[in-house]
């Protein structure tokens, strides 16, 4: 099978470029090809702002390289990742006028809200849910904090909202959890056109121990990922337990401030992923206190491909990762306290916890593993390319 995958490559690499590019390593280790198109965000500011404004609506060069792609080679399936900004929602046309089905995996919100989160002012937002026009993420600027920059966004999702792109020019669409499915729904999209495919972990990194004797957090220092609430949790512990943070982004001064007043709390910057893995086979727990609905949780999977229990917030999909009591613990989103409190509580059942290490691994084993994502993957490509596929 040959398939091509596009999408928009941002300057700062996160766990949607991880999940992308396992998936792709996956596909040719099993023996596919897989053609890429990528546009690359660093273009951005060399493009003028009326250009890059009509281009985010509507691309000539990426619907024209894309059709070229399709006539040059025997293309089974158009695999979109992600097409925003640059690449535009015109290479669904360019596969709809070449016959190739298309695939979409729904790695944000950005067809439903214009800066993708449904998150705004630090706490859910979902004003613009369901809207053909979303005004009022324009009048908050919700994109890039600009109106003018909003606008760009909302007329993208105005105009493809009124040709039917959504609903019309995509065949299936990969939701990565239930939650994040009912959303799309809720939000518009055909409830047939949706299916449920995590993301997984490739290669299996294996299992630690837990013996470090502490708390970890990785991922974006930013106030929708909760590192305000995990940062106020850790000074109002009453049983001290060392934290390491990895990562880097806009709450980054405020971490360095902490370390700087709880010297339990150290502070690693980005790290690579092999030195992630490590540190999360050693940690007793990971903490993931985000506060905005996450489609999916990569953190917390590789957490489980650890052994690691994950303390997590109740809201949106890594609740649905998170099975409280067994894989690990839910807390109050957006609620120090109720952080603190749950870490305690394992601090205090360490017994408990271990077990939950034995269940956080058959986790991993049943539902993200390579083999069990590529039988997956197999059979939705089988049903959009009506090819039945040996897997």
């Amino acid at each position: 099978m040959r398939i091509l995958s596009i999408h928009n490559k941002y300057q700062i690499r996160g766990g949607e470029d991880e999940s992308r590019e396992s998936e792709e390593r996956l596909l040719r280790t099993m023996g596919h090809i897989v053609d890429v198109y990528e546009e690359d965000n660093s273009r951005i500011a060399k493009i003028p702002l009326l250009n890059l404004a009509a281009r985010t609506v509507w691309s000539n060069e990426s619907n024209s390289i894309v059709k070229t792609r399709l006539v040059e080679s025997k293309t089974d399936i158009v695999h979109i990742q992600n097409f925003f900004p640059l690449i535009s929602p015109s290479v669904y046309y360019a596969a709809k006028d070449s016959g190739v089905p298309v695939v979409q995996t729904l790695r944000n919100y950005r067809i439903l809200c214009p800066n993708g989160l449904f998150f705004r002012d630090g706490k859910v937002c979902e004003d613009c849910m369901g809207k053909p026009i979303p005004y009022p993420g324009v009048l908050h600027g919700c994109y890039r904090s600009s109106r003018v920059a909003s606008a760009t966004v909302a007329t993208m999702l105005s105009v493809h909202h009124t040709m039917g792109t959504w609903t019309k020019l995509v065949d299936v669409y990969i939701a990565l959890t239930e939650f994040a499915k009912q959303k799309f729904i809720q939000g518009g999209l055909p409830a047939e056109k949706i299916v449920v495919k995590p993301n997984f972990v490739y290669p299996d990194p294996g299992v630690g121990s837990g013996s470090g004797g502490y708390a970890l957090y990785v991922g974006r220092l930013s106030e929708e990922k909760g590192l305000d609430t995990l940062l106020e949790a850790w000074e109002q512990l009453s049983v001290k337990i060392p934290l390491k943070i990895v990562g880097d982004g806009p709450l980054a001064l405020q971490v360095a401030d902490l370390t700087k007043r709880l010297p339990q709390v150290e502070w690693l910057g980005r790290q690579g992923i092999e030195s992630v893995h490590a540190l999360m086979g050693e940690a007793r727990f990971l903490i993931f206190p985000s506060k905005w609905y996450e489609t999916f949780g990569r953190v917390a999977v590789e957490a489980f491909a650890k052994g690691t229990p994950v303390i997590a917030s109740k809201i949106g999909a890594i609740a649905e990762l998170v099975e409280h009591g067994r894989t690990g613990l839910h807390f109050a989103p957006g609620d120090s306290a109720s952080l603190a409190g749950a870490v305690e509580w394992a601090l205090e059942h360490l017994d408990v916890l271990q077990k939950m290490r034995y269940s956080a691994r058959s986790e991993f084993e049943a539902k993200y593993t390579a083999q069990k994502n590529y039988d997956r993957i197999m059979q939705i490509y089988s049903q959009v390319s009506g090819k039945k596929l040996n897997f």
